[in-house]
């Protein structure tokens, strides 16, 4: 991304992206959303757990965390001279990176790493990183998503959506946004969930707006005819 220069701008232009593709559906539950973004729960079988209000609001999702690359930042781990607060405080983290670093947002803006999430699930996944979880901690009705120490395990037909997302995200940007430890993990997970229609169709249409190509998701559905 070398285009979009705001997060709040790229919300904006994913949010019209999906109601003129007529993609009315949430990424890891399945529930559905009209063009006003009103939720509907009724066919995905998704219960709140706990915050009502946040379960009925659709939020946008960073697939990569905002902190997973952030943190490679000076300005996240160290602050600048110029992020002061009006009392006179410094700060640091994802704030002061927004501010001072021109690269840090636009990679926090690119289209391809945020998809529509129910509001609750994004809250509870937070910055924690995709596993493989024991057993099947169900918090969330029938929603298949499993959060446990700090630990996030997606339904399975979306392994290779989040594998892909991870992967565009090093190729394109680097910094360490996939660790050691997951690099075979998130293979796997690209063998297991081949791309579908959508996720084609998604990547022309952001590549029109965003203006840059996601090699790894073009590849894949090339081979995928």
């Amino acid at each position: 991304n070398t285009t979009i220069a705001s997060f709040s701008t790229s919300k904006s232009k994913m949010k019209k992206l999906y109601v003129e593709a007529g993609y009315f559906t949430t990424f890891y539950c399945g529930s559905s959303f009209d063009d006003e973004f009103v939720l509907d729960h009724s066919k995905s079988g998704f219960k709140p757990r706990t915050n009502v209000k946040r379960a009925n609001r659709v939020e946008w999702e960073h697939i990569v965390p905002a902190q997973a690359f952030g943190q490679s930042f000076k300005e996240w781990t160290d602050g600048h001279p110029e992020c002061i607060n009006s009392k006179g405080e410094a700060y640091e983290g994802r704030r002061c990176a927004s501010k001072m670093s021109e690269q840090f947002e636009l990679m926090e803006a690119d289209m391809y790493n945020l998809v529509p999430a129910i509001g609750e699930v994004n809250g509870d996944r937070s910055n924690y990183s995709f596993a493989m979880l024991q057993g099947e901690i169900r918090e969330y009705g029938e929603c298949n998503v499993e959060i446990e120490d700090r630990k996030v395990e997606p339904p399975e037909n979306k392994f290779g959506d989040i594998a892909r997302t991870y992967m565009y995200m090093e190729s394109a940007y680097g910094r360490g946004v996939i660790s050691g430890k997951n690099v075979k993990l998130f293979e796997s997970w690209d063998r297991m969930d081949p791309v579908d229609k959508w996720e084609c169709k998604r990547a022309r249409l952001i590549e029109q707006i965003q203006g840059n190509k996601n090699v790894i998701v073009a590849k894949a559905c090339q081979e995928a005819g």
